[in-house]
């Protein structure tokens, strides 16, 4: 695949709205799913698909309370653990790829979870989204976090015009230099629920208007 061209004036307008985010939102480091290690903040980004994370965080509480350990969710029983998580949704689906997990790590990962993308993607359930999270928040390394917010508003921007998230995560590997490559997805989650929400998007009072493409202000 062709290295996508960043003309200089368009490196000007990224890395504009890149220190705007910087000033706005900080560039401090910020989870939002609640967790005390590795194994947890994979269970629960496991939960987080199609569900928000302030509902993941009602569960996990209660949950992480129950299960002490890896070894406690691999030896759940399934319908047992689809209540526990039922709020969630997906309960089938996610209780079972819960145990899956829990029980792989454990016999091929000697109760760590990996690093590695390769590993991670291995791991029932996980795709190139959560395996981001874990590299990105456990093992900093530096990764591209797609969900909803990233998707909508780096179309948005003009980042990218890609539909799939691995895609898009390519080309933002590409558009953002490797120092925001975590921090932008956790800045524009919160300008995704603050300003440029999905049903009503605050725009003229939004401080990236001038240097949005989707304003029309932007060639």
């Amino acid at each position: 695949m062709a290295k996508r061209r960043i003309t200089k004036v368009e490196r000007a307008r990224i890395d504009e709205i890149l220190s705007r985010l910087d000033q706005t939102y900080s560039r401090e480091y910020v989870c939002y799913l609640n967790h005390e290690n590795a194994w947890q903040l994979l269970i629960a980004t496991i939960l987080s698909a199609q569900c928000t994370d302030e509902r993941v965080n009602m569960v996990t509480k209660d949950l992480f309370q129950k299960y002490r350990s890896l070894e406690a969710f691999a030896n759940a029983d399934l319908k047992e653990l689809e209540k526990d998580i039922h709020s969630t949704g997906f309960y089938h689906n996610k209780a079972k790829n819960i145990i899956s997990c829990a029980n792989k790590i454990l016999l091929e990962y000697g109760g760590e979870v990996p690093k590695t993308i390769e590993e991670l993607t291995s791991l029932a359930g996980v795709g190139r989204k959560t395996a981001n999270v874990i590299r990105g928040n456990i093992y900093h390394e530096p990764s591209i976090v797609v969900d909803t917010h990233v998707k909508r508003i780096s179309r948005k921007l003009g980042f990218t015009k890609e539909e799939d998230p691995e895609k898009i995560e390519f080309d933002l590997m590409e558009v953002l230099p490797r120092d925001h490559w975590i921090l932008y997805n956790i800045q524009i989650i919160t300008h995704g629920r603050s300003i440029c929400t999905a049903r009503n998007p605050q725009c003229t009072t939004c401080f990236l208007q001038d240097l949005c493409k989707a304003s029309g202000k932007v060639k």
